[in-house]
């Protein structure tokens, strides 16, 4: 069974870091298109990165340097290091697989391309 949980949100100044992890079960990190989003309440996911099964990352556009995706595939975990947050980055943040296309992700990076979810983490930026 594939699951996703994701930990490591928290609250945090503005200009400041944090780092959330995903750890994956059912699967392997090099087989499937992963993803990071987010969702504000009342809004939809946002795309943030898709790592592709080989290894290739595609950043959404506002993302400007301040977030970076990894993975350890000998951990089974997946990362996003948050930099530089601001409080409109204020979100819930949730980690995704995609079980078909064979590891790649494609161009986009929209959540109607993933159909596992991990529960999500929280992340607050006070001003």
């Amino acid at each position: 069974q594939v699951q996703l949980v994701e930990s490591g949100g928290g609250s945090v100044q503005a200009g400041g870091s944090l780092r959330i992890s995903c750890e994956v079960s059912g699967f392997t990190l090099n087989t499937y298109c992963t993803g990071w989003f987010r969702q504000t309440p009342g809004e939809k996911h946002e795309g943030i990165a898709t790592i592709a099964g080989y290894g290739r990352i595609t950043y959404a556009a506002f993302v400007q340097g301040r977030f970076t995706v990894s993975r350890d595939n000998a951990r089974n975990t997946m990362y996003l290091q948050l930099d530089n947050l601001k409080p409109e980055d204020t979100a819930m943040y949730f980690c995704a697989a995609r079980q078909y296309g064979g590891g790649h992700c494609g161009g986009g990076i929209s959540p109607r391309d993933f159909d596992t979810w991990g529960q999500g983490t929280q992340v607050t930026v006070s001003s």
